[in-house]
């Protein structure tokens, strides 16, 4: 696709409907693109604080640690804003799971240009909410969960984020690896087997194809991942 194409990608995706045209065409003016194959990295989060818009494909922001340790922070898709930070306490990288088309801007540029808009700010503080509210759930999984019930969130996390509905339930298409899955989640990717295998062994979920998930019963998975029970 064309930087143009993509761009309007961006703007219907995020832009308010009446946003002004000056401004439109602002955000036009800063924006940049970048394509990367599936493996390449290509913001560092060296230099400045980064917004990249996923406007095709899905990537992966690591936070590297000293010693090499490194820790997958969060998975991102089709239509979603990633803030890639400067190099700090830890570096960033944004990883590509699969070829991926990106829209990138300065941070500072963007959320100047953000603030001229009332509409604009209302949604980028709803992502933030969002993108926070992923956050303490990914925090409480890995300080106090077990094994199963990281696995069952993180599929219903999924299945929130990027599944179908179907007639048999909801299909997902993951497009990390397994051991994407496991390093996110604190896990080995023997553990990650495991527990895929005790679901489908419950009939809870269905693993048609590797990268492939169909979500059967949503309501034996929420309790799986210990979530509070709504009263009846």
């Amino acid at each position: 696709m064309t930087f143009p194409d993509l761009f309007e990608r961006f703007a219907t995706g995020v832009l308010p409907l009446d946003i002004s045209d000056a401004i439109h065409l602002k955000f036009q003016s800063v924006a940049r693109y970048a394509s990367a194959r599936e493996g390449d990295a290509p913001f560092q989060g060296a230099g400045l604080d980064q917004i990249i818009f996923v406007a095709r494909g899905s990537t992966k922001l690591v936070a590297q640690a000293s010693q090499g340790r490194e820790q997958i922070v969060a998975f991102n898709f089709d239509g979603d804003l990633v803030s890639v930070p400067a190099k700090a306490a830890h570096s960033y990288s944004l990883i590509a799971l699969e070829d991926c088309e990106l829209i990138y801007f300065p941070a500072n540029e963007f959320f100047q240009l953000a603030g001229e808009e009332t509409v604009l700010v209302y949604d980028m503080l709803e992502r933030a909410l969002k993108a926070l509210a992923r956050c303490r759930e990914k925090t409480i999984a890995l300080g106090r969960k077990t094994a199963g019930e990281r696995i069952a969130g993180f599929i219903l996390s999924m299945a929130d984020r990027i599944g179908t509905k179907t007639h048999d339930g909801i299909a997902i298409v993951l497009p990390m690896s397994r051991r994407d899955i496991a390093d996110s989640l604190g896990l080995t990717i023997e553990t990650v087997s495991r527990q895929l295998t005790e679901l489908r062994s419950a009939n809870v979920i269905e693993t048609p194809g590797r990268s492939q998930v169909l979500l059967r019963d949503v309501a034996a998975l929420k309790s799986r991942a210990g979530h509070i029970q709504e009263a009846a």
